[in-house]
This record gives C-alpha cells, structure tokens and sequence, in this order.
C-alpha cells in the first residue's frame, strides 16, 4: 500500500519556511523533513494543488520546490502516480544505518544493540549438539519448541505473571512478534495508540495490518496520563503500544501508580495494551522493578526479545497472550512464517536452563561502564545538552540547545552516525532531541564525543565549551 502524507501535514511540518525567495526556502524545508524521515522515504507528496491552497503560496512557487527536491534526488515524478520522496543515494542515506546494506565505517551510534557477551559460543556450541533430536521432525514450530515455551513461561512465573507454557508464542525477533499482533488486531484502518517519541521500527510493524497510529507524548518526566485517558476516550484505539520498562529512546520507567491508572483507562474505554518489554532485562542501577504491566491489565499482550538481553544475532522472541487469543495471533504468525530457526531456539532454551544470569549480568555491567563514560565525556565536551541518567536500557535522550538535524549533517563529516530526533517522532516534531547509544566501547564513545563536540561547533559557529572540573555533571 502507498503511504501519502497530507497537504495540510506537509504545510505544518514546513511551517515558517524561508520565504526569500519562497521556492526555494520551501524546497529547503521539504528537503530537511524528508532527510529526517519526518516524511518517510517514498511517501507520496500532495499534489501541487492541493499544497498551494494549504500553503498560500502562488502554485509557480510549489512547482519551482518540487523540481528542486527533483533535481538533488529527494524526490521523483512517477507518470500518472506523483510526486514520491526518495534520497540521494537511495534508501541507504535513512539514518537507521545498522538496518541497511554496507555502510559500516565509523562511528555508529543509531543502533541500540551491542556485541554479544561471553558464553554465547558455547550457547550455540551446546544447541548444536541437541540438534539432531529435532532432525526427523518437520522442524516447524508456529507457537516454538513445547521446551522453550515451557522456560519462557516459567520466567514470566517468576515475575509474579502466572503464565501456561500454550500461552507463549516463539517468534524471530520483537518486532516480528509485534508485526504478528498488529496483523492479528489492528486491520483495516483500526486506530494504534504509540507514544512519541518511540521505536520507530516497533510503529512500523504495528502498522502491519494497515492499523493507523495516534500519538500521545512522552514528557521528559513520563508519561501524560490525562492525555493518554483524553486519547483513549476520544479515538477509542484497538492497541495501545506501551514501554513501561526503560523506555526507548527516554530510558523512562513507568512508575507503579501510572501503570494502575493506564491499565484502568483500557479497561474503561476497551483497549488492549501492547506491552513492549524489549529492555525489561537491562536494568544498570540497583532498584525495585515494578509488577508486569500485564498483572494488572489481563487481556495485555507482551512481548519479549533475546535481542537486547542476549545478542542482536539471537533473533529470538516471544508474545506472552491471554488465553482467548492464542489461536487468533498463531494464525497471523503464520501468514509471516511457519516458525523461529530451531537451532536459535535451543540456544535460548539452554541459556535459561544454565547460564542467562551470568550472561545477563555480564551484559550490563558492561553497558553500565559503556553509559558511565559517554556520560562523562558528554559533561566534559558538551556540558549545556542535558539528559537524565537513566537506570537502565541502551541509550541517553538527550535535549540539545539546536538543531539534531544539522548536527547529524555535520557529525557524518567527522564518521559519527547518529539518529536525531525526529526519527523517534511519528507525527514529527522533536528536533532538538537526540538518541546517544552506548552500545559501542567505552573508549570508542568518548571519542565519538570529541568528534560530536567539533560538529556541534560547526553547526553552532563557536568553540565548543569545555568542563574543566571534576563536578558532577549536571542533567535534566
């Protein structure tokens, strides 16, 4: 299906172009948002039309934009169809660059995942010796080996979530598992409550039944509660989309009382949360974890994912059902695939019966060393960006005093990749924010901050500032 974007959308999101000369400042403005993926790649652009009555501009000065986006390749005319963003390069410009083929030089902080920890070798070394258990079997598992539904289940016991092994569908990933409910429950235009910012790639496979989003913003401090209930009420969506566990990319943790009322306000206008536990494991600081929001909302899905807790490569995860819908979204899993490789499961299965603890915490102490230094060099280098330390997770938020946008621009200059913030924002918005991963090495991060700190400057025109005590550095 085509994605379109609206004339009236279009016209907010370049609100207060340059208008010396207009055509021009109007093509500017196109071109940030389609770069930023505020527009997304292909999306087809209002006609010429219908952008000049929502712009007020003379119709010369909308064609005259779109044969500049034209000309430097952030658009193309299709005969007969319009006019479709594209990007110079192809899709491999878009700023998730771990996702896309070849580009790996540099610096890369646009992926939350790291390396895989110690013991993952002889994890998949043991699972290989069980393979040949499996091999006069067909090899397909839609709901995954009864073995690991079992362990996978046991883990949610212990949690305080009673959980039936049936009730466990193994899937290639969280966002398969994601694509997977919203295939099975939002079809046919149903409305998807998602924060924002967010995952972008969770929103994504959200949409996969051809669900339609609607927002409700994160504050630096949490979640709006009223405005979430003012969502739930007014737009009545099938899905709520919810991250209560370090939240990507705020690092937030909802607290207890906020999860009670948000699991009473799906109760009271029939929504079904969505629970993304994809960093739930990656707790960094000594805390008191909250209950599992599904203890408290009955009919809540929750997804869980090896990806981040394990390795990236372990494309391993799992949907945690209510009883009655079990059979509902096994059937859409398999308009997906027929099942999760069965060597991936039985390296999951092993490493819940002997050794995900040790490798979990060694896992995090490596990501909390990792975030320790990216903290430091940042209140060393660029000590006016504020961000709140989070407990856990893969990556700081930060809030910049200019633009992300340009600063991604100008970091690529010094082989840093970044995703700014507009990249998190399904509606747009949230130029000045900024997702830092610490997913790379200690030494490696604070030398992206060097490099991040001269970019900032040549985005900025100044020096950058430099903290010369040993304070603590200060965040928001």
């Amino acid at each position: 299906m085509t994605q379109a974007i609206s004339a009236p959308r279009v016209a907010a999101l370049v609100d207060g172009f340059d208008r010396s000369p207009a055509y021009l400042g109007l093509a500017t403005a196109l071109r940030e948002v389609i770069g930023d993926g505020r527009i997304g790649y292909g999306t087809r652009l209002p006609s010429e039309r219908e952008l000049t009555a929502s712009l007020g501009v003379s119709r010369t000065t909308v064609t005259r934009a779109y044969a500049e986006l034209r000309d430097t390749g952030y658009a193309e005319a299709r005969h007969g169809a319009g006019t479709f963003t594209q990007l110079p390069g192809g899709p491999v410009r878009a700023y998730d660059r771990a996702l896309r083929p070849g580009e790996v030089s540099g610096i890369d902080l646009t992926c939350a995942a790291a390396s895989a920890p110690p013991g993952i070798a002889a994890a998949y070394a043991e699972a290989a010796a069980r393979m040949p258990a499996h091999l006069g079997s067909h090899g397909y598992y839609p709901a995954g080996l009864p073995a690991l539904q079992a362990a996978l289940a046991a883990t949610y016991d212990e949690r305080g979530l009673p959980t039936r092994p049936e009730q466990i569908i193994v899937t290639a990933g969280a966002l398969a598992a994601t694509a997977t409910v919203g295939r099975a429950l939002a079809t046919g235009g149903a409305r998807v409550l998602v924060d924002s910012p967010t995952y972008p790639n969770a929103v994504q496979a959200v949409r996969a039944g051809g669900g339609r989003t609607v927002t409700t913003p994160i504050e630096p401090d949490g979640w709006d509660l009223d405005q979430i209930a003012s969502t739930l009420r007014r737009r009545r969506p099938v899905l709520a989309h919810v991250m209560p566990e370090f939240h990507n990319p705020t690092g937030l943790v909802m607290p207890e009382a906020d999860r009670h009322r948000y699991a009473a306000e799906l109760r009271r206008h029939g929504g079904v949360a969505l629970v993304d536990e994809a960093h739930q494991a990656l707790r960094l600081d000594e805390g008191t974890d909250a209950p599992p929001f599904a203890t408290l909302a009955p009919d809540a899905i929750t997804i869980g994912s090896a990806s981040k807790s394990v390795w990236g490569g372990l494309r391993i995860g799992w949907i945690r059902s209510p009883a009655p819908l079990v059979d509902t979204l096994v059937q859409s899993r398999i308009t997906l695939d027929l099942g999760a490789p069965v060597l991936e499961q039985l390296v999951m299965l092993h490493l819940l019966e002997d050794g995900f603890t040790q490798v979990l915490a060694e896992h995090t102490a490596r990501l909390r060393t990792q975030r320790d230094a990216l903290v430091a060099a940042l209140g060393e280098h660029l000590p006016d960006w504020r961000f709140r330390v989070p407990e856990g997770g893969m990556a700081l938020w930060c809030a910049l005093p200019g633009s992300s946008r340009r600063l991604v621009d100008a970091a690529a200059a010094y082989d840093v990749h970044l995703a700014p913030g507009p990249a998190f924002a399904p509606a747009g918005g949230l130029d000045r924010y900024l997702r830092l991963t610490f997913t790379r090495p200690a030494e490696e991060l604070t030398e992206a901050v060097r490099r991040l700190a001269a970019a900032w400057a040549d985005t900025e025109g100044t020096a950058p500032p430099r903290r010369t005590t040993t304070d603590p550095v200060m965040v928001a």
